[in-house]
């Protein structure tokens, strides 16, 4: 995390904010989903620039845009083919803004403008002084037996417990940062993530050859195929996209559903056992 200046943050995730960055500008690489808009507003952002996701199924990927509307805080999204999602200096660098809600509107931001330009004139913007409505990120059992699969809506919902099972995100499949040690926090059997639309230098795609180095099978579902953000959604529409070489040896290849790409970790497991 770091600052421009003192109006103004630039952060990986939406979740990295702390007490001290209430009431700054907030440049995040995170997605522009319902779940990052809600922690901007909970944490106090004066305003708030997030990535697009490549928008997705039902347009999932800037979602937070018009949440944040109603609680008359700005919000932009930058495109994902301008700056890499999951990295807020890459997109305060070169991003370029695709969509704005009403709020941020009204100052003068508008489609086509530079991120750093659009995030000086968000300075202006006056705090919301209302309190979002609860949101909670969810994680729950979508298939049971000797290795479960797990729905989480956000990475961040990895459990120790989830070492040597199939956990099914929601969250993109971008490193922050672009630091392999932030891939995933556990030992998976394999792990599923949203591309975010792929993006700029493939940057929705960056855990998979991560998780590669440590042996563990990884792919992402396309963005028009699923919400970013919901785990269920990625499970009961999602198509791989992208796989990495363990998910490969293993069985699972491009267009597969998740659940296809389970059964063949699974069945994968099952034989190297035999």
């Amino acid at each position: 995390m770091s600052a421009v200046d003192p109006d103004i943050v630039i952060c990986d995730s939406i979740t990295q904010l702390t007490a001290a960055d209430r009431g700054r500008v907030v440049v995040s690489g995170s997605h522009g989903g319902l779940y990052a808009a809600y922690v901007a507003a909970r944490d106090g952002a004066r305003a708030v620039i997030l990535n697009d996701a490549g928008r997705g199924r039902d347009d999932a990927g800037i979602a937070g845009l018009d949440y944040l509307d109603e609680l008359e805080l700005a919000a932009a999204a930058v495109g994902h083919d301008t700056a890499r999602i999951g990295d807020g200096a890459d997109m305060m660098r070169r991003g370029v803004l695709t969509a704005v809600n009403r709020t941020a509107a009204a100052l003068g931001c508008h489609i086509g403008q530079p991120c750093a330009e659009a995030a000086q004139m968000l300075r202006a913007a006056s705090p919301s002084d209302r309190s979002p409505p609860r949101y909670e990120e969810s994680r729950f059992l979508l298939r049971d037996g000797p290795v479960r699969v797990w729905g989480l809506d956000s990475a961040a919902l990895v459990r120790p417990e989830d070492v040597g099972h199939i956990v099914v995100t929601g969250s993109h499949g971008g490193l922050l940062g672009g630091r392999p040690e932030y891939a995933l926090r556990v030992a998976a059997r394999a792990a599923v993530y949203h591309d975010a639309g792929i993006g700029i230098d493939r940057a929705g795609t960056t855990r998979l050859p991560a998780l590669d180095s440590r042996g563990i099978p990884a792919a992402t579902v396309a963005a028009a195929t699923a919400r970013i953000g919901d785990a269920r959604s990625i499970w009961d529409t999602g198509r791989l996209s992208v796989v990495n070489a363990c998910a490969r040896a293993a069985g699972a290849s491009v267009g597969m559903t998740v659940a296809e790409f389970a059964d063949a970790i699974i069945a994968s497991a099952a034989n190297t056992r035999d």
